[in-house]
């Protein structure tokens, strides 16, 4: 089995949660950008080489996905993926890369389909860290499916939930509006867009408030 991994789905949306990413991320001056629970390392592959001035640490729990991730990031033409660090996101920000992360020293945090495949304290680390990372006005992305409301559509994602839940009953579609907006203002964040994406994905944009 090759160490480089290739998922087709990740391929699929590489490109349009790149060019969502655009419109929020500063390309004239030098940034801190932390992906947690970078996968198989395609997406940061895709995303780094078109902001040159931005310096990328991707993340990972899985040992595996650690190695796949060490090769997308020596690939890169750009140069600015920083070698892949093991990170619990359920773990205090002290302990993460060492303890060389300072707070409010990041720009922008990057989360793609995590939320709904693990467990609700995953989700909480990842708003906690986010607020305590994030310098003012700073960005946290996340991507995958979501419910709104109580509601959760088309019926696809109905389906989706249901089978992710027998797999594990910690596991699921999560609310925007009944669980991730009241997590985000805990933290000091604010959703500020709610871009929809192809196969009834979205990206979340939420800020950290000054």
């Amino acid at each position: 089995m090759s160490v480089k991994h290739c998922h087709p789905a990740a391929e699929r949306n590489k490109e349009p949660i790149l060019q969502t990413l655009k419109k929020y991320i500063d390309n004239s001056k030098d940034g801190q950008f932390l992906e947690i629970s970078s996968g198989s390392g395609q997406h940061v592959a895709h995303i780094a080489p078109n902001f040159p001035r931005i310096i990328f640490q991707p993340s990972e729990i899985e040992d595996s996905s650690l190695k796949s991730i060490a090769v997308y990031a020596a690939e890169c033409p750009t140069k600015n993926i920083k070698p892949p660090v093991l990170l619990d996101v359920k773990t205090p920000t002290s302990q993460w890369i060492n303890g060389t992360l300072e707070k409010t020293s990041l720009d922008y945090i990057l989360n793609i389909n995590m939320i709904h495949i693990s467990e609700w304290q995953c989700t909480e680390g990842l708003f906690r860290s986010s607020g305590e990372l994030l310098k003012p006005s700073g960005l946290l992305f996340t991507y995958g499916p979501y419910a709104i409301n109580g509601e959760i559509k088309p019926e696809s994602n109905v389906e989706f939930d249901k089978s992710l839940r027998m797999r594990n009953p910690s596991w699921g579609l999560r609310d925007i509006v009944r669980q991730l907006e009241p997590l985000a203002t805990t933290n000091n964040l604010l959703l500020i867009k709610t871009h929809d994406l192809p196969a009834n994905n979205k990206l979340l944009v939420w800020q950290k408030e000054k």
